[in-house]
């Protein structure tokens, strides 16, 4: 069969959506619990490792790292060999298209006696990397890149030395790469953000912080060992909010979605939504490998327009697609600002998501930071690319759900970035 035809989707309206979904393991928690593994001081265990293509490219880097990684029934076997563990690898690093990957191993290939290359895809070459070469060259790296963007190439053998750092922007990721940076620094490295970001990184490794007044400060020792652990990957959330959406829009619908991660400073959309008129149950909450998690089920409820933003952006960031197919069939207008950082993702995701609604019967108005968007649309379908963006895709195909006639995703196949088997989610749930 013609790759083309394979890559293109086509979603019909739905008269129910009923059933539970089988949500990919998280892969911000993912990514993470491999890249502790890997610089742990013996043996390591993951379960639930997701098969998304982001995780995996994390895995891939990794084993050319020298890094021994094997399968059991339960998950992953990861041999950590402690913070000098590491080898040369003998090629470049292709992180694929995941920025997580690639800016959190520049932290840690920072601090290695040997120099390395990270590349990338198209869209993830096109993505800004000077705000995680900045602070690493404060703290004594050398880099090479292609205008601050990849390939980066890391001069190994240059020491660094812990600095203060406060971010500029909310990032998880800069974060985490700075402090992962700090593992290799001689001194004390100290991470200053103003605008909460998502806190895997400083509460997986049980790392030292306080708040004072709006700052929150974080620090990491240098030579600080990292244990050898049990790591239990969640469900991912911005995995369910495509489903809560869905659920929430799609008339005489009820979605079950088991064990979904709920760290607070990635579940800012359930308040959203539920402020929307979202009918969403949180049940059995528990905490499981330090994360919270729980099980939801959203049931169809007519939403309402609502005006977003400030510090909570940061904690919706990957959910603002989602948002704006909700707020298009919402009664009423919804202004989202302060986004900006949507415009550096795997593709500007304002233009994106107004270029994609619009073609398809929305009224939505392209902001410099956000995007203004009327709602009670009628969706009346139509075709729109995926823009290579895993998350403009689903979003399109959750709006089909409810357009008079099908909407059609060029480049549907980009879903299985985070969501493989979305698509068949979608199908088994109509």
């Amino acid at each position: 069969m013609d790759p083309r035809i394979e890559d293109i989707r086509t979603i019909q309206r739905s008269r129910g959506l009923l059933g539970t979904v089988a949500l990919p393991a998280d892969k911000s928690i993912a990514h993470r619990a491999a890249l502790f593994s890997a610089l742990g001081s013996g043996v390591s265990h993951i379960v639930g490792f997701p098969d998304s293509a982001d995780p995996q490219s994390t895995l891939a880097c990794l084993r050319q790292l020298g890094l021994r990684i094997e399968t059991d029934d339960a998950g992953l076997v990861v041999y950590g060999e402690g913070l000098s563990g590491l080898s040369s690898a003998l090629q470049d690093l292709d992180c694929g298209n995941s920025g997580t990957t690639m800016r959190l191993l520049a932290g840690i290939l920072a601090g290695q006696s040997f120099s390395s290359t990270l590349i990338g895809d198209a869209s993830l070459s096109a993505r800004p990397m000077g705000r995680i070469m900045d602070p690493l060259a404060q703290m004594g790296a050398h880099f090479d890149s292609n205008g601050g963007r990849a390939p980066l190439r890391i001069s190994g053998g240059h020491p660094l030395k812990g600095i203060e750092y406060a971010l500029p922007i909310a990032s998880a990721q800069v974060k985490s790469c700075v402090l992962l940076a700090g593992f290799f620094a001689e001194g004390t490295t100290t991470v200053i953000e103003t605008t909460p970001s998502r806190d895997h990184t400083e509460r997986m490794l049980g790392l030292s912080n306080f708040t004072v007044g709006t700052q929150k400060h974080i620090f990491v020792d240098g030579g600080r060992t990292i244990e050898p652990r049990l790591w239990s990957i969640p469900a991912d959330f911005s995995a369910a909010a495509f489903f809560l959406v869905a659920g929430s829009i799609v008339p005489d619908s009820v979605i079950h979605l088991p064990r979904v991660g709920l760290n607070p400073s990635r579940t800012g959309f359930i308040d959203i939504l539920r402020a929307m008129g979202a009918n969403i149950s949180i049940e059995k909450e528990r905490l499981v490998s330090g994360e919270p998690i729980a099980d939801l089920t959203v049931r169809s409820a007519p939403l309402f327009g609502i005006q977003v933003g400030g510090d909570i952006i940061a904690n919706i960031i990957d959910e603002i697609p989602i948002l704006a197919v909700a707020a298009s069939v919402a009664e009423g207008e919804t202004v989202i600002r302060d986004a900006t950082e949507l415009r550096h993702k795997e593709t500007d995701r304002i233009s994106a998501m107004a270029t994609g609604l619009n073609a398809i019967g929305a009224t939505v108005t392209e902001q410099e930071d956000g995007l203004t968007i009327l709602g009670n649309a009628k969706f009346t379908g139509g075709t729109v690319e995926s823009h290579h963006d895993h998350r403009i895709a689903m979003a399109m195909g959750v709006a089909g759900l409810v357009s008079s006639k099908p909407v059609t995703i060029h480049g549907a196949s980009v879903a299985s970035v985070s969501f493989p088997s979305f698509w068949e989610a979608i199908d088994e749930l109509s």
